[in-house]
């Protein structure tokens, strides 16, 4: 079973079995690499607001900034970007 960390406003949480949004795993993985939104954003070549705005949902980053950020952030683009449709009807 895969491990899941979900954020609360004091602190990340594991849980086991716990689908995550996209939104919510891309802020996971720069909090876990003690990164601001500027810095990723830095790394990556967008604006803070860019960074923020795809963390919010309001914005659709296209396939080549989702793979920047996935390098920077040392995960694929499954572990940030897709959503796990197991449980949808």
């Amino acid at each position: 079973m895969q491990l899941i960390y979900y954020f609360s406003p004091y602190k990340y949480v594991k849980m086991q079995g716990v689908e995550v949004n996209p939104r919510i795993k891309l802020k996971m993985a720069r909090v876990e690499h003690d990164l601001t939104q500027a810095e990723l954003a830095e790394r990556v070549g967008v604006t803070r607001q860019t960074i923020g705005l795809i963390e919010n949902g309001g914005y659709n980053p296209t396939l080549n900034l989702c793979t920047a950020i996935a390098k920077a952030l040392s995960r694929t683009l499954n572990d940030l970007f897709w959503e796990d449709s197991k449980h949808e009807g």
